[in-house]
């Protein structure tokens, strides 16, 4: 019999443990206030971000924000969308991917996802358009890319834009495409728990020159800033990203390749540990596509193990492994704000605007997803893991599995 794994303590990106800042971060932030200079209206730090991280992506244009749900802003507010316009997107996903919908005056119209993967797909997108739909958002979630090819194909035919969702995604590709640069609009985060961070923060990128005016404008208050005659040309907000953060960035970004490749060459390591277990399911992505693994999800057999994914997070927990089981305890449209229709004051705007059909949630209508949650366990990745931390994890999995099963 094996013996019992002592408890472990594994890195987190929560804290130091888990995070790559040194010496280079210092040294930039030193000079940032030594410049005297934080605003990135007229710093060198952020804009120095935005041409890097362009570049790296082979983009034409990157701008930052001040977080990824401004980043989704700031994309859906280029494509100047109408008022009662429909957005389709996932219900599994950030509350900050979908509120810049409805800050904007659209409706968020729920498309279903594939189980395997919890990303939206070509068919179930196509399954939620209608005549009033003007934008397609979609997620890479945990990082590995959505099945692209079909979905660009279904997009080119219907005349919509893609924004990619990037938030966990920082240099996933599909066909030798990096996610956010493959839809009109690509939106990343650099908050605490992603690839790489300056806390809060967000990146935006486009390879389309007006969308980028329109992004750079949204930013900043639609101010022109060089114009001739500047004024503020339209409904716009500051969501700039302040130079402390930019020098923060800039030095992250250098770290960027190394931490990903770290990521995927550990999970790859934990997926052979894993692949022939009865009962857990490893990561999918399509073909020709290379997943970054901001998290490293399993997906566990209910015919199997009858407790599912909290059962499974409880034994793990005992081993100090702390997984998100299901990820998200409901899909977006079970939330208050959705559900509910709480947006300003009592009016419920834009959902007055609605189509009754969109804004129906049944759970018939989303197998997909439910399925998906049911089974999914998310289990934290970290580029800072060791070789015997991911063979930890393997054989906690294996034997938590094991004892499951027996118990079944």
């Amino acid at each position: 019999m094996e013996t019992a794994l002592p408890p472990r303590a594994l890195p987190s990106d929560q804290e130091a443990s888990g995070r790559n800042f040194g010496e280079r971060e210092i040294a930039h932030v030193t000079e940032a206030l030594a410049s005297g200079t934080l605003t990135s209206t007229k710093g060198r730090f952020v804009r120095a971000l935005e041409r890097t991280f362009a570049d790296m992506l082979g983009a034409k244009h990157a701008y930052a924000c001040s977080s990824g749900s401004a980043a989704v802003h700031c994309a859906l507010a280029a494509l100047d969308l109408e008022p009662g316009d429909e957005v389709v997107t996932s219900p599994i996903t950030d509350m900050g991917a979908l509120a810049p919908i409805l800050y904007q005056g659209a409706i968020p119209v729920f498309a279903d996802v594939d189980p395997r993967t919890l990303n939206v797909t070509a068919a179930t997108i196509e399954a939620a358009l209608s005549e009033r739909t003007r934008a397609v958002v979609v997620t890479h979630l945990f990082g590995a890319p959505c099945d692209m090819h079909p979905i660009e194909a279904l997009a080119k035919e219907k005349s919509l834009p893609i924004v990619e969702d990037c938030a966990q995604a920082f240099l996933a590709t599909h066909r030798d495409r990096y996610v956010g640069t493959i839809g009109r609009i690509g939106t990343f985060s650099l908050q605490q728990g992603k690839h790489i961070t300056t806390g809060e923060g967000g990146l935006v990128v486009t390879n389309d020159d007006e969308l980028a005016r329109r992004i750079f404008l949204f930013i900043n208050k639609a101010w022109g800033y060089g114009d001739e005659n500047p004024d503020h040309y339209f409904l716009a907000l500051n969501y700039r990203l302040s130079e402390l953060q930019g020098a923060v960035g800039l030095a992250q970004l250098e770290k960027l390749e190394r931490a990903v490749e770290r990521r995927v060459l550990l999970a790859s390591i934990l997926t052979k540990w894993l692949e022939g277990v009865p009962g857990v399911g490893v990561p999918q992505q399509p073909l020709d596509a290379r997943g970054v693994f901001w998290r490293y999800a399993i997906r566990l057999d209910p015919a199997i193990f009858p407790g599912g994914p909290q059962a499974f997070a409880a034994k793990l927990k005992d081993r100090s492994i702390l997984t998100a089981p299901r990820y998200i305890q409901k899909p977006a449209f079970e939330c208050a704000v959705i559900r509910d229709q709480r947006t300003f004051g009592t009016s419920r705007w834009p959902f007055t605007l609605a189509r009754p059909e969109a804004v129906r949630y049944e759970r018939e209508r989303y197998p997909g997803v439910y399925g998906g949650l049911d089974a999914v366990l998310v289990i934290p990745w970290n580029d800072r893991l060791s070789i015997g931390d991911v063979e930890y994890i393997a054989r906690s999995i294996i034997s938590t599995a094991r004892d499951l099963r027996r118990v079944a």
